[in-house]
């Protein structure tokens, strides 16, 4: 019934279906376009819709949770004591753990493993069946009824009427015992007389071990779709000091599994590179240009990038990732290639004999628009990153419109930032004067001055050969 009405809704993939004795439970996943929250309303109503047909003695009314199936628990919690008996640990990590931590904002759902339930379990001995003529179903029947809740009535007087209620509940294996099941030559048969009675749990085929070889519940805690695990984890950490408080001396509750670490190290890991990947670029920067106002200015259009692009990750609910993280990080070889191209024809102007400020005038003026091809060029190559589908898609969208942003941003810092700081920083001056030793600066500039002369050697032979040039590229 259920399966029929959730067919009806729109915009599903796929419902499948887990079933064992007792218990159902059915998967819907959406389309990647629906809303999962007016999803979760259509699934509500069909439940309700459903509810009419379902059977009657039913123990619970079906429940719904929103959960990505293709996640694994973000963190697993044991509750363990040397003493209390598992069904008692049961009780304190279904009532008081699990529901607490089930409210913490971002938490779908908390699943109990090895989950110990208190129950009465009735051994029944077939012999003794027998040779009293009782069947099962008798037995059923008797301990069904001696363990009813049913209202009693009440006793209505002229002024007073009091309702009588009559404790039918039967609260361990001791109170079974004396359950009767029948009569036979006139005599009561006990559920002790035909098998044993003995506390015990409902699923007795299931444990959990922890790594010290015991038995133990584990609770296993699951995010809502779109949560940060990272956040949701520190929530749960924080709530853990007191809800120890509240269990008994004996019962131990600790983590024994943080899927948050190998995030978070993931996370430091490449903020690491990004830093390491900054670094060397302006490394190079240096050893190419050999002068120490010459690096700063181009090197200060990575961290304007970089800033600049966190408030557009901010507007679009883009966390630190590593997809953001990595997109950084190669933005980072991007955003300095605007800066250096504009400082090096600003450069040549002062070479000309220019006064910086008309310097930094005629070489941004006749630079900009080509550091404008450039940066939308470079830019434009990441747009079919923004249009990919599915699962894929998702992941890479937010890749690329960082990537993107860093280098738009970079343009922007090129076109406006580092021409004025050429203009009132920068100051031509000859090699003697730049930073360096002098063996190894003469090396350094020997080995550019041939490799320039072989460049502009080439460049005069492609000038001279267009035609030839333009079919050899096409």
């Amino acid at each position: 019934p259920l399966e029929k009405e959730f067919f009806t809704i729109a915009g599903i993939d796929s419902i499948s279906s887990v079933n064992a004795t007792g218990r159902t439970r059915i998967t819907i996943q959406f389309a990647l376009d629906r809303n999962i929250d007016a999803a979760a309303l259509d699934v509500q109503a069909a439940i309700g819709l459903a509810q009419r047909r379902l059977p009657s003695d039913m123990t619970a009314d079906p429940s719904f949770r929103k959960v990505n199936p293709a996640d694994f628990p973000i963190l697993y919690l044991r509750v363990s004591s040397p003493t209390l008996p598992l069904y008692e640990l049961n009780e304190y990590a279904d009532t008081l753990v699990g529901q607490r931590l089930s409210m913490v904002s971002g938490v779908a759902q908390v699943v109990i493993y090895g989950q110990k339930k208190y129950a009465v379990r009735v051994r029944v001995d077939p012999d003794a069946l027998a040779s009293r003529g009782l069947g099962i179903d008798e037995v059923a029947d008797a301990v069904s009824n001696a363990n009813s809740k049913l209202p009693t009535g009440s006793l209505e007087g002229e002024r007073r009427a009091s309702a009588i209620k009559a404790s039918g509940q039967l609260e361990n294996a001791e109170a079974f015992r004396d359950v009767v099941v029948a009569y036979r030559n006139g005599a009561p048969v006990r559920l002790a007389d035909i098998g044993e009675v003995v506390d015990s749990e409902e699923q007795d085929k299931q444990l959990s071990w922890g790594d010290d070889g015991k038995p133990c519940i584990m609770l296993a805690v699951e995010r809502q779709p779109g949560a940060n695990t990272v956040q949701v984890v520190d929530d749960i950490k924080t709530l853990l000091p007191g809800l120890t408080r509240q269990l008994p001396p004996s019962v131990k509750l600790e983590i024994f599994y943080d899927r948050s670490e190998s995030i978070r190290e993931s996370v430091a890991e490449v903020k690491f590179t990004l830093v390491l990947t900054v670094f060397l670029v302006v490394l190079v920067i240096f050893l190419f240009l050999r002068n120490l106002p010459a690096t700063i200015i181009p090197s200060l259009a990575l961290p304007m990038s970089v800033i600049s692009t966190f408030a557009v990750m901010l507007a679009m609910g883009f966390s630190l990732d590593n997809l953001s993280l990595m997109a950084l990080t190669l933005a980072v070889g991007f955003v300095v290639d605007d800066a250096i191209v504009m400082l090096e024809n600003i450069v040549r102007h002062q070479e000309m004999g220019k006064v910086p400020l008309t310097a930094a005038y005629d070489g941004s003026g006749e630079i900009g628009f080509t550091i404008l091809s450039m940066t939308v060029s470079l830019a434009a190559v990441f747009i079919p990153v923004l249009f990919m589908g599915g699962i894929v898609g998702r992941l890479f969208y937010e890749f690329a419109v960082v990537i993107i942003t860093a280098i738009l941003f970079s343009g922007v810092v090129s076109l406006t930032l580092t021409p004025m700081l050429c203009a009132y920083f920068l100051r031509h001056s000859g090699s003697k004067h730049r930073v360096g030793y002098e063996g190894i600066y003469g090396k350094l500039e020997r080995a550019f001055e041939w490799l320039a002369d072989k460049y502009a050697r080439s460049l005069d032979v492609v000038l001279r050969h267009r035609r030839a040039t333009l079919i050899f590229s096409l």
